[in-house]
């Protein structure tokens, strides 16, 4: 009975998407059919997105089992919300060329990569007596952080989080180590390279030298010591409570009796992560060289997989040097090995089922930010950290980066750092840099590792803050630090 209600819920808001929709989106789509799609699409378009997001925020707490085994039906379903209005207004040429696009050349890309790190860091355990004391956890967050700029946020977080949640199973309150670990490893640490994150990388491609990021140190220090002695504070509390409620370290599998001195296993998995991280590395090297693009214009060369829609060479080889890289990991790690690490392909398949519809639902949000940007009137380097972080906290965070980075170099600034896009006053460009890395860290879905992260933590019996429960913790944490951020590197 519940399951027909649940079925004929779905059917009526379909239906009435489809009736909202439809009518004034066609004869904008008349009207201006020739004209770019964000300028057509009406903002309420950006509504199933919104569901989505409601979706993954209420479901867990109201219906959890329920949402756990129809999770990928709720993914679809919104998906289906936005895309048959826009088919029946745009037509099956427009709506399918937007689907492959997005799925092709961003979400494949996006989930193989993930699906990579995901499987070869799985393979690589550290063992010995690794007992989770406020120090130890510091420590590990910092290694994190240092990490993250050099194998990605996605590597240094898969690399690190079943670690820091064995060393700290013999305690009872863990939520606030996994928050910490998104904040810093997952996010914040990603800021030093083009590897360690999305955006960062795309500037990569459009001309930033690829050292110039770390311009952003003086940015990284402040804001990962200011969150290390608010953690170590918090943490050590914490720890004084659980020790005087009779609980101890020792109580950690393999950290009683004698010591049991640390070491890795699986390190030939190093050599698959090495793998992934020089096919990133080489995806931007060969994005320029005459084998993969025309030197002359810049266009990459590629299959066309549907008209105007073009994978390119350097792509596919990026993606399939990851799955070879993820297939040897698998075939290559003793069973043993994984299981040590509680290792299951629920974490992976929970983002993969998840994002599609994310990707899916977020098209009109893009053409929209795309298309009207710089209607926004944003010239200072405060408003660029704002305005892109605000909006990497939900959307994809390197598109928002490009957008905003072509916002910047269409102001016609005389002089600073010479890109694709135009001339980028420094100011501007750190500014948005640090508002997409820093502030991918608000919400769950603001960067891919935090929605993984949050899920092996779950997986692992830890009880973690709903998705606006999450959203409290930024705002009391990541808000006033990055008021802070402002006020020292961006107002001035």
């Amino acid at each position: 009975m519940k399951g027909k209600k649940g079925e004929k819920l779905a059917g009526v808001l379909f239906v009435l998407a489809a009736v909202l929709c439809t009518p004034e989106v066609i004869l904008a789509a008349e009207e201006e059919g020739g004209h770019e799609l964000g300028n057509i699409l009406p903002i309420w378009s950006v509504l199933p997105f919104a569901g989505l997001l409601l979706s993954i925020a209420i479901f867990p707490l109201v219906k959890p089992h329920w949402w756990e085994k129809h999770l990928l039906k709720v993914s679809i379903f919104w998906a289906l919300v936005f895309f048959v209005p826009f088919l029946a207004a745009f037509g099956a040429g427009e709506a399918v060329f937007e689907l492959i696009e997005i799925v092709l050349l961003d979400y494949l890309p996006f989930i193989i990569l993930l699906w990579g790190l995901f499987a070869v860091s799985g393979g690589i355990v550290l063992k010995g007596d690794l007992a989770g004391t406020p120090k130890v956890n510091t420590v590990m967050l910092v290694i994190g952080t240092l990490l993250a700029s050099w194998v990605g946020t996605t590597g240094a977080s898969m690399l690190l989080i079943r670690p820091l949640i064995r060393a700290n199973k013999w305690r009872e309150k863990k939520a606030h180590l996994v928050v910490f670990f998104i904040f810093l490893v997952s996010n914040i640490g990603g800021c030093l390279t083009p590897v360690g994150d999305p955006p960062l990388f795309l500037g990569f491609l459009r001309g930033v030298p690829f050292f110039w990021t770390m311009r952003l140190a003086p940015l990284l220090l402040l804001n990962a010591v200011l969150l290390l002695v608010v953690f170590f504070l918090m943490d050590s509390r914490l720890y004084k409570k659980e020790l005087a409620a009779g609980k101890a370290p020792a109580a950690a599998p393999g950290a009683g009796g004698g010591k049991e001195p640390l070491r890795v296993e699986g390190l030939h998995n190093f050599i698959f992560l090495a793998m992934i991280v020089g096919s990133v590395i080489l995806s931007g090297i060969t994005s320029s060289h005459p084998l993969f693009a025309d030197t002359a214009t810049g266009e990459l060369y590629g299959i066309e997989v549907y008209p105007g829609i073009l994978l390119p060479y350097n792509s596919i080889l990026q993606m399939a040097i990851i799955v070879v890289a993820g297939l040897l990991s698998v075939l290559t790690t003793k069973k043993t090995l994984r299981e040590a690490n509680f290792f299951t392909w629920g974490p992976i398949q929970e983002v993969a089922s998840l994002f599609l519809g994310i990707f899916i639902t977020m098209i009109p949000a893009l053409a929209i930010l795309n298309a009207r940007g710089a209607e926004l009137g944003l010239a200072k380097p405060w408003q660029f950290f704002w305005v892109t972080g605000a909006l990497s906290s939900f959307l994809d965070n390197a598109p928002t980066y490009l957008v905003f980075m072509t916002t910047a170099g269409s102001l016609g600034a005389p002089d600073g750092l010479a890109t694709a896009v135009g001339m980028l006053p420094v100011p501007l460009l750190m500014a948005i840099s640090a508002g997409a890395v820093f502030m991918g860290a608000n919400t769950y879905i603001g960067n891919a590792p935090n929605f993984m992260v949050r899920s092996i933590a779950e997986e692992n019996h830890i009880r973690m803050p709903s998705f606006f429960g999450y959203i409290g913790w930024s705002v009391r944490f990541l808000i006033p630090l990055f008021i802070i951020d402002t006020v020292v590197f961006f107002l001035f």
